[in-house]
């Protein structure tokens, strides 16, 4: 027998879901967008089961979008839980979107509808003049994300599930982004900034952006730093939580080395956190101490993770090559680091110039 159901979306959207069952034979379902195609569907598949002439259908047939958001939430849970919150949120638009359609009716087209909705989705951000929130459409990078999310979620289905045969999702275009931004601090920038983070209500701020200037670690890589991870005999901070998901080993030197040294001598010993927060349970919210900081110094456009920016530039203006940098950002290809290339240009018109000089000093004798 042969059941439709109706479902409407959120959005207005209707679809019918067939359902047919007999005997003998594996229980058929499909989506479609009209009844009448349904009604179709469910009448030639039962007369061809009745005949014996219906083969078992594929996996994508017996599953929707919204099965395979659930199984590959489910699969990101157990083995990535930190990834899982910012997941949840990028696929549960597409579940909200797609999740009526079957894996078989999942294709190229149908992204692409919803992509040009996703486009003209909106945040609210502050409008720096009026200080009031305003929605602002998403920027490319973030429909990207969303991309990225839906086509990893398919790729799983494919390679682990056999769910679906192919990704739908490997002949839609990324859309450009804007080049990655660059914003480092001056010298004169520098000196005024620090100088307020030795005044800022933490006492540790000051500490935190040399760490952050010296190494180039994120702000969560640092504020989730653990005692036991620190070695001031070698000289190095072990990073075991990285944005990569692999463990990365930074050194310290110079004047973060003796600050962490300092430091250490006072740390508290009923947390094992570096930075712990007042109870010592969680890292210490440093937003206040490090927006006063900026205010007091006179320094705009700048938020924290520029001082990562900052450290890459200091790098490759001193000479470091980028893959020097990329290993000291954890950066697993130069991609990311290019955009410091420029940066680095006397360096490397001095690499240029020293080998033309060694393989051709004998012509000019």
């Amino acid at each position: 027998m042969a059941s439709i159901q109706k479902r409407t979306l959120k959005n207005g959207d209707v679809s019918y879901r067939v359902q047919v069952r007999l005997k003998g034979h594996p229980v058929q379902r499909a989506t479609f967008n009209r009844l009448t195609d349904a009604r179709k569907w469910a009448q030639s598949t039962e007369a061809a089961m009745r005949e014996r002439r219906y083969f078992k259908t594929s996996e994508s047939q017996k599953h929707t979008v919204s099965d395979m958001i659930k199984r590959y939430m489910d699969k990101v849970k157990s083995e990535k839980p930190k990834r899982a919150k910012d997941l949840q949120h990028l696929l549960g638009w597409w579940d909200e979107q797609l999740g009526y359609a079957t894996l078989a009716d999942f294709n190229r087209s149908l992204i692409s509808e919803k992509l040009e909705i996703l486009k003209m989705k909106t945040v609210d951000r502050v409008d720096k003049e009026t200080g009031k929130k305003k929605p602002v459409p998403i920027s490319p990078s973030t429909v990207n994300r969303y991309l990225a999310a839906l086509s990893h979620a398919c790729s799983t289905a494919v390679n682990e599930w056999e769910w679906l045969e192919s990704n739908p999702l490997s002949k839609i275009k990324k859309l450009k982004e804007p080049r990655g931004r660059i914003r480092f601090l001056s010298d004169d920038e520098r000196s005024r900034l620090l100088e307020a983070c030795k005044n800022a209500p933490y006492p540790a701020m000051y500490l935190i952006a040399v760490l952050a200037l010296s190494t180039g670690a994120r702000r969560s890589e640092i504020m989730n730093l653990q005692w036991n991870d620190i070695d001031l005999k070698r000289k190095q901070i072990v990073l075991h939580e990285t944005k990569n998901g692999e463990r990365r080993v930074i050194p310290i030197a110079g004047h973060a080395f003796d600050l962490m040294q300092e430091y250490q001598r006072v740390r508290r010993i009923d947390t094992a956190l570096v930075f712990p927060s007042i109870k010592g349970d969680k890292p210490y919210e440093i937003k206040k101490s490090w927006e006063g900081a900026l205010k007091a110094a006179e320094i705009e456009d700048f938020c924290f993770h520029d001082l990562r920016h900052s450290a890459a530039s200091y790098l490759a203006m001193n000479g470091a090559s980028l893959a020097e940098i990329a290993e000291v950002l954890g950066h697993k290809t130069l991609a990311m680091v290019k955009r410091y290339a420029h940066l680095s240009e006397a360096h490397t018109s001095a690499v240029v110039e020293s080998m033309n000089e060694r393989i051709f000093s004998d012509g000019r004798k």
